[in-house]
């Protein structure tokens, strides 16, 4: 099944209406790089970029008028900020504390949240950095190169093979492959279906599995995609809760609740404390945090 109207229906029975959606580009100061946060926006600002700052995002800033990209700037290249989705900024800063940990990234490429990693790390402990097709962990490797991370080490593997590196994590990254959603693809209700929906939940669970068995046990994980599809967000929680042993933290971010209740299925009650963002000013987003019960 597939189509507008098949998706936008399920949307309404989820408590959402289609509306305009008009995701704003964003930029994240890399903190790392620069002395301070408001000197990089002078220098922008003087060069005729006009910013505005995101209010759920420590490090984040709308651009809302500029003559010309802001990935050619030389402080972009200096890998003084990152562009970066709004949305996609909160996972990394959900972590209760990065420096001198051991992070695995395990869908990294192309490497924006690995940034912004090793920044909330301040270049401390050690990220591994994942991805399993090579052509993705160049765009990964030039991204870290510029940004002047020092801290990651960029692995090609798949993330269901996690295991196989033989190391415990204290935090886990799983941004996993997902079905993402019309905002940023205007051909999205053409080509997908359900089926690919749920091949990709699927996959999302096994990759989850691995997951676990690299955490340490005090460790954490986040897990976020940018579908809208219960399948890939709340559903696949309420099965790591009952077939993982794992438990759904409380976050402070921006967003709705997560869903209890999908399609008349009640989900452990737990799955409220994930955040939901339906599409606006970003893209539509899914995160949470997950812990050994």
């Amino acid at each position: 099944m597939s189509g507008r109207e098949f998706f936008v229906t399920r949307y309404e029975k989820l408590g959402w209406k289609l509306e305009k959606v008009e995701p704003r580009q964003a930029i994240r100061i890399n903190k790392m790089n620069v002395k301070g946060t408001l000197d990089i926006v002078d220098r922008l600002q003087a060069l005729g970029v006009k910013l505005e700052k995101i209010p759920f995002l420590e490090d984040g800033y709308w651009v809302y008028e500029s003559k010309f990209s802001v990935g050619a700037t030389t402080e972009y290249l200096l890998g003084l900020y990152s562009i970066q989705e709004p949305a996609a900024q909160i996972p990394a800063t959900l972590f209760t504390d990065l420096k001198g940990k051991r992070v695995l990234d395990a869908c990294a490429a192309p490497g924006g949240k690995t940034v912004q990693l090793a920044d909330l790390m301040q270049n401390s402990g050690a990220i591994i950095a994942l991805d399993v097709k090579k052509e993705r962990l160049r765009a990964l490797a030039n991204q870290l190169e510029r940004c002047w991370v020092k801290n990651a080490i960029v692995y090609p593997l798949d993330a269901r093979q996690a295991s196989r590196l033989k190391i415990r994590f204290d935090r886990i990254l799983l941004d996993v492959p997902c079905s993402g959603s019309f905002t940023l693809d205007k051909n999205w209700f053409r080509r997908r279906t359900i089926e690919d929906v749920e091949r990709n939940a699927m996959l999302q669970r096994e990759i989850l599995t691995e997951a676990v068995k690299t955490l340490k046990d005090d460790g954490e994980i986040v897990y976020s995609t940018c579908s809208l599809e219960p399948e890939e967000d709340e559903l696949n929680i309420d099965w790591a809760i009952r077939n993982l042993d794992l438990e759904v933290e409380r976050i402070d971010c921006c967003g709705q609740e997560g869903l209890t209740d999908v399609f008349g299925t009640r989900l452990d009650s737990s799955a409220r404390n994930c955040r939901r963002i339906w599409p606006g000013q970003t893209q539509g987003f899914f995160v949470c945090k997950l812990r050994k019960a």
